[in-house]
């Protein structure tokens, strides 16, 4: 499968995200400064935003209304109007990180605006207020790397470092309520992976997708994680969460309320579905992963790495309880015959999967 080439960036392309409202639409940003604006109906790219020198490194659309697009550079947020193609002065700024941003996600379910940087903080910025809610540390040792809200849980975000832990927070609090470290060893029995062998590459979190709330009935509130030792692990958040709130109450609560605490949550225990080499994963670090747009929404997993190849998993037919084996998890592989990191992007459009390679868009 031959990717098709977006031409608009004079740099490197450091994000790429397609429009959930209009099939076919993207947008890229990059080490030039710059936003291109894509309509696949279209040869060429529609327009460009230059907001200047520095690197853009992440973009979000505002939930409800994609005309607005933030746009992260260096430490601060910027937010734009795309109807207002004779300037583009931004209507907002936010400049509360004190180092680089490196994602920025905007929640689905209220106004508020997530920024992870490299110093291993979070900042939640209220963007009906314009001012800065909380600032979320002291979890992460290393660059935050990825952050998301979760839609089915108000006031959750879930951030990944590359210091290897996956941290879900109660941001209104500033508190965790766990915090999962890819850098301990795996005693967890229902973990199911292929291989319970580990990669030479520390097992960094480089990127998270959460499925919306419209995807899956039953299996929308997981969480994908794109892993630096070649793993792309799928977490049943909920069971996660279960289990977590289970072992506070058995810590404080008396032999036979825990034994009925147990049962009630034996059905729920925590699933964990690992995708890796020995199922045809990714042989290197995998830099992204995200839910599938087409067909039936969230059924898929996209993942893309630095060994150039894009993978398509049914995770959905695997992420039960009565499911044993992830064999035949693997769909498509494309191998795009080029070292470095991938981004991709699936949409829906007469059936038709659609990829695209970061350094393909330049």
């Amino acid at each position: 499968m031959k990717p098709r080439r977006l031409k608009g960036h004079k740099a490197a392309v450091a994000c790429c995200i397609a429009s959930r409202a209009r099939p076919g639409i993207i947008a890229s940003s990059g080490e030039d400064g710059r936003i291109c604006w894509f309509d696949l109906r279209c040869k060429d790219v529609l327009f460009t935003i230059d907001l200047g020198e520095q690197p853009i490194s992440s973009l979000c659309f505002k939930a409800g209304n994609e005309a607005i697009v933030y746009a992260s550079s260096g430490t601060k947020v910027s937010c734009l109007d795309i109807h207002m193609v004779s300037s583009w002065k931004p209507l907002e700024t936010y400049n509360y990180n004190k180092d680089e941003i490196n994602q920025i996600a905007y929640s689905s379910k209220s106004n508020f605006l997530a920024a992870a940087d490299d110093s291993g903080d979070v900042k939640i910025i209220d963007t009906s207020q314009q001012c800065l809610y909380k600032t979320l540390r002291a979890v992460h040792t290393s660059i935050c790397s990825s952050v998301q809200f979760l839609s089915w849980k108000p006031w959750t975000a879930i951030t990944g470092g590359l210091d290897s832990k996956l941290a879900m927070w109660d941001f209104s609090r500033g508190r965790t309520y766990n915090v999962i470290d890819y850098g301990m060893p795996e005693v967890d029995s229902t973990v199911s992976c292929g291989n319970v062998g580990q990669c030479l590459n520390p097992a960094f979190v480089h990127s998270i997708a959460v499925p919306e709330m419209d995807m899956l009935q039953g299996l929308n509130k997981a969480c994908a994680v794109a892993r630096g030792d070649g793993v792309v692990d799928v977490i049943d958040l909920e069971s996660e969460l279960a289990t977590v709130k289970s072992k506070n109450f058995q810590s404080r609560s008396k032999k036979s309320d825990v034994q009925a605490a147990n049962h009630a949550i034996g059905r729920n225990l925590v699933k964990r579905t690992q995708l890796d080499y020995s199922l045809g994963g990714h042989t290197a670090a995998v830099s992204c992963v995200s839910f599938s747009l087409f067909g039936e929404r969230g059924k898929f997993l996209i993942s893309g790495g630095n060994d150039a190849c894009v993978k398509l998993w049914d995770w959905s037919r695997h992420f039960c309880a009565e499911q044993t084996s992830c064999n035949n998890a693997l769909i498509l592989n494309i191998d795009l015959k080029k070292k470095g990191c991938t981004v991709i992007i699936g949409i829906f459009s007469k059936r038709k999967f659609c990829f695209w390679s970061l350094q393909d868009i330049s």
